[in-house]
């Protein structure tokens, strides 16, 4: 008698996860033979999708989206894992100044001189925006912003010309030709991206979800989210 096929599961993204879940989803085929495919999107749009009930198994964005999809019932709360920490950093187009960002001072000082910051529409972004009020720069800078269309990577502004000074999750900047990465941002201005795991609650294979997000989180995927600009988060 024919065993039934393993189930194919299919997830989806943000941008900001996108390479490290690829990497990820032929490692866990190899070790098990389970066939995981993600599609990637902006994470409004990825949002959307959840919530309009595609079919996909299981959602990978940032920990508060996650958390809205869960009190919504779009996803399921058991099982939910973190997948990584992710940072956020600074680029200029490459051959250009590089400014100091090594303080919050400095980073501040980097702004106002500026003449046009690129920015995301993830988390990244909106928090970096919510830092702009706190340092109480907002107005200066407000005229120079450039925001990236969803599912755009700042450093395609950047590299372009159309963002002299651009920030997004390191990761995402990393394989942008045409940029330099001046890095993360300093300790007393560190805009920190947690990413969520869960299981969508159309999901039809449970245990096979289960098993994957649990695979997320084990030891053998850290090295992969280091060279992906990542860090694995710490368990409590």
């Amino acid at each position: 008698m024919n065993q039934p096929a393993p189930p194919l599961l299919l997830g989806i993204s943000s941008m900001a996860t996108a390479r490290l879940l690829e990497e990820l989803s032929a490692l866990y085929h190899q070790a098990t033979g389970l066939a995981v495919r993600f599609e990637s999107a902006g994470g409004v749009d990825v949002a959307k999708r959840v919530a309009a009930g595609e079919a996909f198994d299981l959602v990978v964005l940032d920990a508060e989206r996650i958390d809205q999809m869960i009190q919504t019932g779009r996803v399921l709360a058991d099982g939910r894992v973190n997948v990584a920490n992710s940072c956020a950093a600074a680029a200029v187009r490459a051959g250009q100044h590089r400014p100091d960002i090594s303080s919050r001072a400095a980073l501040i000082k980097a702004l106002l001189a500026a003449r046009s910051i690129g920015y995301s529409t993830g988390p990244s972004g909106l928090e970096l925006l919510k830092r702009f009020d706190q340092w109480g720069i907002a107005d200066a800078v407000r005229a120079r912003l450039v925001q990236a269309a969803p599912g755009v990577p700042v450093g395609s502004l950047i590299a372009s010309g159309k963002a002299e000074l651009g920030f997004q999750q390191l990761g995402e900047l990393m394989p942008v030709a045409g940029i330099e990465i001046l890095g993360t941002l300093p300790t007393d201005a560190e805009i920190v991206s947690t990413f969520s795991a869960a299981m969508c609650t159309v999901s039809r294979h449970h245990h096979a979800v289960q098993d994957f997000l649990a695979f997320l989180v084990s030891p053998v995927t850290s090295e992969a989210k280091l060279r992906y600009g990542m860090a694995p988060v710490p368990s409590h």
